[in-house]
């Protein structure tokens, strides 16, 4: 499966950015999708996920509140919908498929990803 992580770019604080993440190949579908994040010299972090079905979606607590995360799943497409965004969201930011249909939190969980779109945030 490819996934193609696109919407990031430059945007005030305070501001708003939708995220994509599209599958080609053998989608995701039965397939839990995450969002991760890794700034300059940091480990990557998770950000948010949501079960194959699209129900009980799971957010890291720094981004609780701010950030949505939906799937359509007839387009093979997830969102990451970040509002109030912040200058410590600035990072670059990967999607990932998961290796079953569970909300997981740790990047092991996970075993296709996309190439990252960055985000900077300004103050």
């Amino acid at each position: 499966v490819q996934l193609q992580a696109s919407g990031g770019g430059l945007v005030q604080a305070g501001g708003s950015l939708r995220l994509s993440c599209a599958a080609s190949g053998r989608t995701f579908s039965g397939y839990a999708v995450g969002w991760f994040r890794q700034a300059p010299g940091k480990e990557r972090e998770f950000v948010a996920s949501i079960t194959w079905i699209g129900n009980t979606p799971n957010y890291a607590d720094s981004v609780k509140g701010r950030f949505t995360i939906s799937r359509d799943n007839a387009q093979n497409t997830v969102y990451l919908q970040m509002n109030s965004l912040k200058p410590e969201d600035t990072a670059a930011y990967y999607c990932a498929r998961g290796s079953g249909p569970f909300v997981y939190t740790s990047v092991r969980d996970y075993n296709y990803w996309g190439q990252g779109t960055h985000v900077t945030v300004s103050s």
